[in-house]
């Protein structure tokens, strides 16, 4: 039997292992899309750890090519999140259904589609086909938009047990159009799409300017 002394350290072990996990997911957090690299001030900057915190950490997250160093001092996520990333695309659907449906619907329609999943009160664009026309919307694979503003972020929280209106109505007609709602100068038709057992995957978003995608393009895609 472990002494309270043993018991106590062992604690304090896990204690610390938790905040060190915390620690490295915050530097990886520190990244946006926007961002090729990052150098050890800004990552100081964002996440509010000391250099020398940053540094310790990184080094394991660069074994782990979670993070890579450049020539230049700075850093950039690692090839093993792409790696991640494209995991978590396929334990969500199947990609092989889901983008030939994408991209039928992006040719009909001459507008781009896009398909989100909810995390908590945000959404994540998760696969993406852009429209041919010069003046489109765009979105990037893994950028992150609010839940509750645009037509895709309003189907999943109507699927997702959100009460009150317009979600009623959503769930009624398994539809949203939303103009000028999170952008005053887009507009977008999103659905529902389920998965076996009707258990909600995500919601898929066909979206353009405000002046092509209305209340009547809504009717002519039906």
């Amino acid at each position: 039997m472990d002494s309270p002394s043993k018991s106590a350290d062992a604690e304090i072990d896990r204690a610390e292992g938790v905040a060190a996990l915390d620690r490295a997911i915050a530097i990886l957090d520190a990244f946006s899309t926007e961002d090729r690299s990052l150098s050890l001030a800004e990552i100081a900057a964002r996440t509010g750890l000391y250099k020398s915190t940053i540094l310790r950490l990184a080094n394991s997250l660069l074994r782990g090519r979670l993070l890579e160093r450049l020539d230049n001092g700075r850093y950039r996520v690692g090839p093993a999140t792409f790696r991640l990333g494209a995991l978590y695309q396929r334990s969500v659907v199947a990609v092989d259904i889901l983008l030939p449906i994408m991209r039928d619907l992006s040719e009909r329609s001459w507008e781009s589609v896009a398909f989100y999943v909810r995390s908590g009160d945000v959404r994540t664009c998760l696969y993406r086909v852009e429209s041919k026309h010069p003046i489109r919307y765009t979105i990037r694979e893994g950028d992150v938009l609010p839940l509750l503003l645009g037509s895709g972020g309003r189907v999943l929280a109507a699927f997702s047990g959100q009460q009150g209106e317009p979600y009623e109505t959503i769930r009624k007609t398994c539809n949203c159009l939303a103009v000028g709602d999170r952008d005053p100068e887009t507009g977008g038709v999103s659905a529902p799409v389920f998965g076996p057992g009707g258990v909600l995957l995500g919601a898929l978003t066909l979206a353009g300017p405000s002046t092509r995608v209305d209340a009547a393009f809504l009717q002519r895609m039906k």
